[in-house]
């Protein structure tokens, strides 16, 4: 579910309007980011630590992270990174640009199991082999 904030003009066609800002029912702002590939990363430590390597290209050098925003459900850890638009009047190179950004999952108590890592759709999983 989306909710949006709309503009019109009144010298504008009467049926166009434009969409300002987005947003999903979880409050999660603006577009995706574009995620390629994860890799989760165990840390050896006890409590363990858990880290998650997301990595990407946007399409432009105007291309930057806004949020990053995890939500446990059960097993299962989805991570949203969504992008912010090039600003107005702002000028993007047209060369691709990789990014990488690392998430720290909240696992301290987990029981031990299997749990599944979700960041823009892109998943993977580790196993606990002892509770946290």
């Amino acid at each position: 579910m989306y909710g949006a904030d709309l503009s019109w003009q009144a010298s504008s066609n009467p049926m166009l309007f434009s969409v300002t800002d987005v947003q999903t029912s979880n409050g999660i702002y603006g577009p995706k980011a574009p995620i390629n590939a994860i890799k989760i990363v165990i840390l050896e430590s006890f409590p363990v630590q858990v880290h998650v390597v997301a990595k990407g290209v946007f399409m432009n050098g105007c291309g930057r992270i806004d949020q990053i925003h995890t939500v446990r459900t059960g097993n299962t850890f989805n991570i949203n990174i969504t992008k912010n638009a090039p600003l107005v009047g702002e000028i993007c190179t047209m060369a691709l640009v990789p990014f990488e950004e690392v998430i720290e999952l909240d696992v301290y108590g987990l029981k031990a199991g299997t749990y599944t890592v979700d960041v823009n759709g892109v998943t993977d999983t580790f196993k606990l082999d002892v509770d946290n």
